[in-house]
């Protein structure tokens, strides 16, 4: 039995269990989307598309390139094997996962209609939102002619007949039946899930426990918080789940030397069927909302990089980039990169490339071949490096 694990093991565990290291097929069809959704679970939903949207990006990194309409075939059509929901943020996951999640849409509705708050007192809204969808749903907010439906504020804000559809979507209430220009269009759950699937029923612990058990699986290793994070599943009930899978002997206790929680080793699990693999060969632009990197404190823990998106951040302010990709090779986070896909001029634009402390000597030419296969991907013809970061006049000079 496994007792210690070393960090790199650590690192290389997680990683496999996440799909790298293997070989690519030559072609990328609908097959290995699924199969990729199967391993990883979740692809986070994102607006920012300076890039390219998140949910696109997990499948590019591990997969390659390959046409997008297939994911969008399977997430985002009417009758798509896929369907969202908030299972960590918001994202795309097997329409039969619906019922592990029904405990968090009874919890929400309990916390969202409580007397005083916003839902019951706007019941007129939801119960003239509820015939509309029945009688001429899926619909978008903006299809939904209502006066409700008129901006409270700057474009953050939303209106009545938005925040409506949303809460109904939290409880489980309403679904996603696709999306147009990536607006959702929204309809009774009974219209979109098939009642097999509604009319199942899983008990609150038992549904927490194979969350817990699917997260151990997607992690390979991890700390109760890791394997909470996956599906925001809180602390305790998180660990209750833990200990059932660890006296069914399917999470193994081990120590990692340097994983520690406030200055004392961390618990940690390792997951019975994980592979422990010698190598990982892989080089990949990671999105921000990567399973690999998404929970930071894995992230800081296991690979030692610090990680922040600064979209929000005043440029003037910022460190590395507007939206920067963790640059992974093989069984380490070695650098991250500012991408932008500018359509217009059919560039791909380094906008900043910086490496972590030591990285390889042969980071940029290890590189070079992702950017160019992300540009041929984005159907953009040239990629340009901007003077920004240190890894970016080798790069500029590489791709003269």
């Amino acid at each position: 039995m496994v007792e210690k694990v070393s960090p790199a093991l650590a690192r290389r565990i997680a990683l496999a269990a996440q799909g790298f290291g293997r070989p690519r097929a030559a072609t990328v069809g609908t097959r290995q989307l699924n199969g990729l959704i199967d391993r990883i679970n979740l692809l986070q939903i994102d607006s920012v598309n300076v890039f390219e949207r998140s949910h696109y990006l997990p499948a590019f990194a591990r997969l390659g390139s390959y046409d997008k309409t297939l994911l969008d075939n399977i997430t985002m059509t009417p009758r798509a094997p896929h369907t969202e929901y908030w299972a960590h943020e918001a994202a795309f996951m097997r329409r039969e996962d619906w019922p592990l999640f029904q405990w968090r849409m009874d919890a929400q509705r309990k916390r969202y209609t409580k007397p005083g708050t916003w839902f019951p007192q706007n019941l007129t809204t939801v119960d003239w939102l509820r015939a509309e969808l029945a009688a001429n749903g899926p619909l978008t907010a903006g299809e939904i002619e209502h006066d409700a439906n008129t901006r409270t504020g700057p474009w953050w804000g939303w209106s009545d007949v938005k925040r409506a559809l949303e809460l109904m979507f939290i409880f489980g209430e309403v679904a996603i039946a696709g999306r147009t220009r990536f607006q959702r269009r929204y309809a009774l759950v009974d219209d979109v899930l098939p009642a097999s699937i509604l009319q199942t029923r899983i008990e609150t612990p038992d549904a927490v426990r194979e969350l817990i058990r699917r997260s151990a699986v997607a992690h390979g290793i991890g700390t109760a918080g890791d394997l909470g994070d996956y599906y925001r599943i809180q602390r305790a009930p998180a660990l209750a789940a833990i200990r059932d899978l660890e006296d069914a002997g399917e999470l193994i206790p081990v120590t990692v030397p340097g994983w520690e929680r406030g200055g004392r080793p961390e618990k940690v699990w390792l997951h019975r069927d994980a592979r422990l693999p010698r190598r990982i060969e892989a080089t990949a632009l990671l999105s921000p909302f990567d399973p690999v990197v998404w929970y930071r404190d894995r992230a800081l823990r296991m690979f030692d990089f610090h990680y922040r998106i600064e979209i929000y951040t005043p440029a003037e302010k910022r460190i590395f980039g507007y939206y920067t990709l963790p640059l992974l090779i093989d069984d380490r986070v070695v650098g991250r990169v500012d991408l932008k896909s500018d359509r217009q001029a059919g560039v791909l634009r380094v906008q900043s490339a910086w490496s972590e402390p030591g990285a390889p000597a042969e980071t940029v030419e290890r590189l070079i071949p992702v950017l160019r296969e992300a540009a041929a991907w984005q159907g953009l013809g040239d990629v340009t490096v901007a003077d920004r970061g240190d890894l970016a006049p080798a790069l500029a000079l590489a791709l003269r």
